[in-house]
């Protein structure tokens, strides 16, 4: 599955995340934004659980933002398996 979402606060415009069946994140995508820092995040999080990735990156904020694009990937992750979990309960 693939899940796209706008990012809100930071210099990155969209993400686009690939997760397996079992929500293991398979790639990160982001337009926008840091190149060399998001390439980096990309690489640390590919095949991570999509749990973990919101667990480690949740809350971080860059410099006075009260956000930054982890923040915005673990945010994005959280809605995406809550639609999920929302779906495959009905």
């Amino acid at each position: 599955m693939t899940v796209t979402f706008r990012p809100q606060g930071t210099c990155s415009q969209e993400m686009h995340v690939q997760l397996s069946e079992d929500n293991v994140i398979e790639k990160l995508e982001v337009l926008g934004g840091c190149s060399g820092n998001l390439q980096g995040i990309a690489a640390l999080v590919r095949g991570m659980p999509a749990k973990e990735a919101i667990a480690r990156l949740k809350g971080i904020r860059c410099g006075f933002k009260s956000t930054s694009c982890p923040d915005q990937l673990a945010q994005g992750l959280e809605k995406a398996l809550a639609r999920q979990a929302g779906t495959s309960e009905n």
